[in-house]
């Protein structure tokens, strides 16, 4: 039997809007069990502080909980692997940090290409990092620290969160910015490589400022300089960096994304509710007291800061010749 035109048009164009009614009806459901945000450092670091403060604030605007997964190890690619390689559904989402930007170079054989097989979904913070030694160091300015370590080369350890981070790429720069040699030590994270810089078994770090603010409010740790082209008001009396070392600049990005082919329809509503996060006074003033600068914005704008810093730090370490240990 056959149907009249009209009637057959009608079902062609219901069948054709059932995949787009489908993605929509999944997204307004979404999240219907609990969602894990898989961190690639371990507990304490700002990392997992983050992911554990938007966790809270996604959990309470969504109705199911954002459960924080630290899988620390190799730079974070662990981690992202993990992810990048997991079911595209929403329901597992990445801590982006800057190693993300740095170990596309650094690590010559990757089972990933972190821009081509990511889906970004919001930045959170950038924040600067801040060179701090520890006090038994008999230094109080960047000039000083030169002098001295180039008295003594490859005496001093330049503690890092691990190969690959943001501490690490900022501390050849310095290295070759200035000459200098110090002896790197990577940590799986930035809370063990703290412990041991306020230990006195690490000399240097070039930490961020949410790990590093207390002990340095608290005297534990003496900072030198900020690595931002501008004083940062959490620190107003630490001086800029490329006030000494003309033209160095540096600083680590927070965010969060999921693997590619995620529904866009998830992409946007968690960026809807990560955007209303940094409208909220309370968590507002929360994440600039951690000492990061707020990156509101969409998907794509989060997915272009993490093309740039891929390309900036791309040309650092190939400069610096920095190696995964």
């Amino acid at each position: 039997m056959k149907l009249p035109r009209r009637n057959f048009l009608h079902l062609a164009a219901v069948a054709a809007a059932l995949p787009t009614v489908s993605r929509f009806a999944w997204a307004q459901a979404y999240p219907a069990r609990p969602v894990r945000l898989i961190s690639g450092f371990p507990p304490g670091g700002p990392s997992d502080i983050l992911a554990r403060l938007m966790g809270q604030w996604l959990s309470e605007r969504l109705g199911h909980p954002f459960v924080v997964e630290n899988r620390p190890g190799a730079a974070s690619n662990i981690a992202t692997e993990a992810v990048l390689h997991g079911a595209a559904d929403g329901y597992t989402l990445l801590i982006v940090t800057s190693a993300n930007t740095i170990n596309a170079t650094l690590y010559d054989k990757l089972n990933y290409n972190f821009i081509r097989d990511s889906a970004p979904i919001a930045g959170f913070i950038r924040v600067p990092q801040v060179l701090e030694v520890h006090p038994s160091v008999p230094v109080k300015t960047v000039p000083e620290l030169i002098a001295y370590a180039k008295a003594r080369p490859g005496k001093l350890n330049m503690a890092s969160a691990g190969n690959g981070t943001v501490q690490h790429v900022a501390g050849e720069l310095f290295k070759v910015m200035t000459g200098v040699d110090l002896l790197h030590v990577p940590y799986r994270g930035q809370a063990p490589a703290l412990v041991d810089m306020l230990g006195g078994q690490d000399q240097v770090m070039f930490d961020t400022v949410p790990a590093s603010i207390e002990y340095l409010k608290a005297g534990k740790l003496r900072p030198l300089a900020v690595t931002t082209m501008t004083r940062f008001d959490a620190l107003p009396d630490v001086p800029v960096l490329a006030d000494f070392v003309p033209g160095y600049e540096s600083s680590a990005l927070y965010g969060i994304a999921a693997p590619k082919s995620t529904p866009a329809e998830i992409v946007g509503k968690l960026n809807h509710e990560i955007n209303a996060a940094f409208a909220d006074p309370k968590m507002k003033a929360r994440l600039i007291e951690l000492g990061g600068m707020i990156l509101a914005g969409s998907p794509a704008d989060f997915g272009k800061l993490v093309a740039e810093e891929t390309e900036k730090w791309a040309k650092v370490v190939k400069f610096s010749g920095a190696k995964p240990d």
